[in-house]
């Protein structure tokens, strides 16, 4: 995949830091016209852009980015709180922003989201359902672009659920299926497994997992697909 664009030169700590914790590659530029002339043969892969300490340069840099439709690049934005209101009206310069300070854990999955969303990630190393993406190589899981804090039985027992949309799976298959045959624990596991998930999911979305009564949960709801 070709490098990302990274803006300004050097950008923000966070971001290439961001970045290779998600094994992307990246380029920084100073201005829209080293972006121009560093371009790769085949497009940026994407940008991610840092608005300070210069918000009209930075907005400049997507204003040329999104001029040059045959090499639409996705772009995200990293935001200062006190440039959001420098946002309005623009909203056609970026595709999605991470608000400073950053967290790099946030960053790595709203990029790597973003590319898989535009067909420029790597399909297979995603698990993606509505709001919530399982980074299958990093182990990492976000909801709305937040990052859970998962243990990982936690998050092997959610990329069991999440892969497997809309099909209902008793206590007993859970075990067998996320802990393996030799674990002697009870179905009571399962259960206490399921309540931290939906905590850490959030009231908003503590629904995605589904009790089926007297059988057992299921992942998901007929609006949303993978």
């Amino acid at each position: 995949m070709e490098p990302l664009l990274c803006f300004p030169d050097p950008p923000p700590a966070a971001v290439p830091e961001a970045l290779e914790r998600a094994g992307l590659t990246w380029r920084a530029v100073a201005d829209a016209e080293a972006a121009d002339a560093g371009e790769p043969e085949d497009g940026w892969a994407g940008a991610v852009v840092a608005t300070a300490p210069d918000p009209g340069a930075a907005f400049a840099l997507c204003r040329r980015l999104r001029t040059r439709e045959a090499r639409l690049s996705p772009v995200i934005l990293v935001v200062p709180a006190a440039h959001l209101a420098e946002l309005k009206g623009r909203e056609e310069l970026f595709d999605d922003l991470c608000v400073e300070p950053v967290r790099t854990e946030e960053l790595a999955v709203r990029v790597a989201l973003l590319l898989h969303r535009c067909g420029k990630g790597a399909r297979h190393e995603l698990v993606t359902y509505g709001p919530l993406v399982l980074n299958l190589e990093t182990y990492q899981a976000a909801v709305d672009g937040r990052v859970l804090d998962l243990t990982y039985m936690e998050y092997e027992l959610l990329r069991f659920l999440a892969s497997r949309p809309a099909k209902v799976f008793t206590r007993e298959t859970l075990l067998s299926q996320v802990w393996g045959y030799e674990y002697y624990g009870g179905a009571r596991t399962v259960d206490v497994h399921i309540r931290r998930l939906r905590a850490k999911l959030g009231e908003e979305h503590a629904h995605l997992i589904q009790t089926v009564r007297s059988v057992g949960y299921r992942f998901g709801q007929t609006q949303w697909s993978l």
